[in-house]
């Protein structure tokens, strides 16, 4: 187990796939730690978009306000380099008021920006990479990769001489910047989250039962106005199927209806299908994690989960 620094201020990541139970664990910790909670959500930042995204009703929310939920209008969009500057903001106030901040949501690649920080990567030159290509065409890809591991050898172990797709980007980086990809990410390390973190992840022991809860959340969201909520951004004119908001999981699919392109039962099932694989990303995300502390969404004891967030707490450097 990694010694953390009790001279950082404690953050708690609440991480699992969706229709776990993180919300309603996020919720009933409060009732013990002073805290407050912070989404880590892409979907829950818009407005107008409450139901499909399974967004805590007003009663929970009464009880557990959350930070960085419902404040983006749907047609803007919101990077993740966006969410680690908003969130540090929202930690530090949490931190300084004396509570415990405690990140709840499904969004991993939130998670993964605000932990490590994030490389200021270039955005793609098609000039450079037409460039890049034709050499490659006339030399073939091992005389690039071979140039690679003269500047970046690092990125050339990493990158195999068959992915020229990553040996690309490899190349137009250090060709637009003068620094090599394993600088960026060492400067990146350097903005990891000042904070000792523990990581707790609900994971269900029994895959089909996400499968059905799958199923049995967009039945209930229909039930309670999923449809009518995006026929109401359907309406609007600056909203279109392009947009990360209408790109959600359920929303796209709802979309593609009202387009025509589908019928109900059809929309329905791909939008089962897309939870499904929603849920299968988040699990991988999660084997990749370290220090996590796992328990069974299915029979996790509540004392348990308590019982390691003080001892994270009291824990001393030796």
């Amino acid at each position: 187990m990694t010694q953390l620094d009790t001279r950082l201020p404690p953050a708690i990541f609440i991480m699992g796939p969706t229709a776990s139970g993180k919300t309603d664990l996020a919720v009933e910790l409060m009732d013990k730690y002073p805290c407050e909670l912070i989404s880590v959500d892409s979907a829950l930042i818009y407005k107008g978009m409450d139901i499909g995204t399974a967004k805590p009703d007003e009663k929970t929310l009464k009880k557990a306000p959350h930070r960085l939920i419902s404040f983006l209008d749907p047609s803007e969009s919101y990077s993740a380099a966006d969410f680690r500057r908003d969130a540090l903001k929202e930690i530090k106030e949490v931190t300084d008021a004396g509570k415990i901040p405690i990140l709840v949501g499904g969004t991993m690649l939130y998670y993964r920006a605000l932990e490590f920080g994030l490389a200021d990567m270039p955005p793609a030159d098609p000039e450079i990479r037409a460039a890049l290509t034709k050499e490659a065409e006339e030399h073939g890809w091992q005389m690039l990769h071979d140039r690679l591991a003269s500047i970046d050898p690092a990125s050339a172990v990493r990158i195999h001489p068959n992915d020229p797709q990553r040996l690309q980007r490899a190349l137009e980086v250090y060709q637009l910047t003068g620094i090599s990809m394993t600088e960026h990410h060492k400067k990146a390390a350097q903005d990891a989250l000042p904070y000792r973190l523990l990581k707790i992840a609900l994971v269900p022991s029994d895959r089909e039962w996400l499968r059905q809860r799958a199923a049995l959340r967009f039945d209930l969201m229909i039930k309670a106005g999923f449809m009518d909520e995006v026929e109401k951004l359907y309406q609007r004119d600056d909203l279109h199927n392009k947009l990360p908001s209408i790109r959600c999981v359920g929303y796209r699919q709802a979309w593609e209806f009202l387009d025509g392109q589908t019928d109900f039962n059809e929309m329905k099932n791909r939008a089962i299908v897309a939870t499904r694989q929603l849920a299968k990303r988040q699990l991988t995300w999660l084997r990749s994690e370290d220090n996590l502390s796992v328990f069974d969404t299915l029979k996790y004891d509540i004392s348990l989960i308590e019982a390691e967030i003080d001892a994270f707490l009291a824990r001393k450097v030796s």
